[in-house]
């Protein structure tokens, strides 16, 4: 598949409102609304474009309780990696999960209600993960910048 300028611009529009119509997209990039169709299904199915969401605005769901959490294994063996991504993927609470390289092998972005809501969740559901040897939480004083759009 050629990936062009046009491509780009197409993504860049659609990563800023999705429910943009294909006659509205067409109209911006000077193309036919078929050709913005095939485009957009070409880029789908090329994996360019993953799925379409709705952001949600924590502060109405009382979800804006945001946190980093650092986590640290006992141990590094497969079994232990494996198990702990097995049950963190589990946790509604955790946005955002990332193995990394250096002092601590996990990052995690949790959102909860509150300081009470976060303890509960510490103590009741993540150390009650199996092979976690110690963690680092961080909270959100302001969020400076949040985007999920990617630029070309």
């Amino acid at each position: 598949m050629i990936f062009d300028a046009t491509d780009k611009k197409l993504l860049e529009y659609l990563q800023t409102d999705s429910k943009q119509t294909n006659k509205a997209l067409a109209n911006k990039l000077n193309l036919s609304v078929t050709a913005v169709y095939e485009r957009i299904k070409k880029l789908e199915k090329a994996g360019f474009i993953s799925g379409y969401i709705a952001l949600v605005n924590k502060s109405k769901i009382e979800r804006d309780f945001v946190v980093f959490c650092h986590v640290k294994l006992v141990q590094h063996s497969q079994d232990y990696v494996v198990k702990f991504e097995k049950e963190v993927a589990k946790l509604h609470e955790v946005l955002e999960c990332y193995h990394l390289s250096g002092e601590y092998d996990y990052l995690l972005k949790v959102i909860v209600k509150d300081m009470v809501a976060f303890r509960g969740f510490m103590v009741e559901k993540l150390t009650s993960i199996n092979h976690i040897g110690s963690t680092h939480s961080m909270f959100v004083i302001n969020e400076v910048k949040y985007t999920t759009t990617i630029n070309f």
